[in-house]
């Protein structure tokens, strides 16, 4: 409809929408986040939900136990590889559409503990991530201002065409691979429909011997 339209018709107490905005409107406006943390940055995500932050004014007023009732995972802290394979299957029984914040630099690389051999290096490597906060840990503003932008990717997702979410597209995976333990490390080391490893190009040494192309 035409905006000049609209803007008249409100004039006269009338409002127009369509189904896809309103639609868009009452999931961003009532997500639910999963109640589960993993380490120090699950407490800066406890203050965000407190008076002084108060989280629910705009939308996630329920933490829920289940993640069969959630559609929003905070992945808080620390992802160890003995903690990998439970946080795909708390993904995988969440139902559609469903949502991820990889909060903090130990979720979204390892952070300070990146070179321990227990330490997942990112939980993008196996299930998909929508918003990264940097930081460790992240001051709950940060985490408010990517809820917004999760709000503001809900909001401006097509309900039909090309352009439109996984969960809208017919054969698109809702459940990831949990990996298991293996004899040296997880098995498999990351889902690749998820991540792939960056390739890296190395370029050949000057015959000038001075190491410059």
């Amino acid at each position: 409809m035409d905006e000049k339209l609209k803007a008249e018709l409100s004039k006269q107490g009338i409002f127009t929408t369509s189904l896809q905005e309103l639609y868009n409107w009452g999931r961003k406006s009532s997500i639910w986040p999963l109640n589960f943390g993993l380490a120090c940055c699950a407490i800066e995500m406890i203050a965000t939900t407190m008076a002084r932050y108060d989280l629910a004014r705009f939308g996630a007023e329920v933490f829920r136990p289940s993640p069969r009732q959630a559609d929003l995972m905070i992945v808080a802290g620390t992802v160890t590889k003995k903690m990998a394979p439970q946080v795909v299957r708390l993904y995988n029984q969440m139902p559609e559409p469903k949502y991820v914040i990889s909060m903090g630099a130990c979720a979204i690389s390892g952070g300070p503990f990146k070179q321990g051999y227990n330490v997942l290096k990112g939980i993008d490597r196996f299930i998909p991530v929508d918003v990264y906060i940097p930081g460790c840990p992240p001051r709950p503003e940060a985490l408010i201002d990517a809820f917004l932008m999760l709000q503001k990717k809900i909001d401006e997702q097509q309900l039909t065409g090309k352009d439109r979410p996984r969960h809208l597209t017919a054969g698109e995976a809702s459940e990831f691979i949990v990996p298991l333990f293996g004899a040296h490390d997880l098995e498999p080391t990351q889902n690749p429909a998820v991540w792939r490893p960056p390739l890296v190009q190395i370029s050949k040494a000057g015959t000038d011997g001075s190491g410059n192309d």
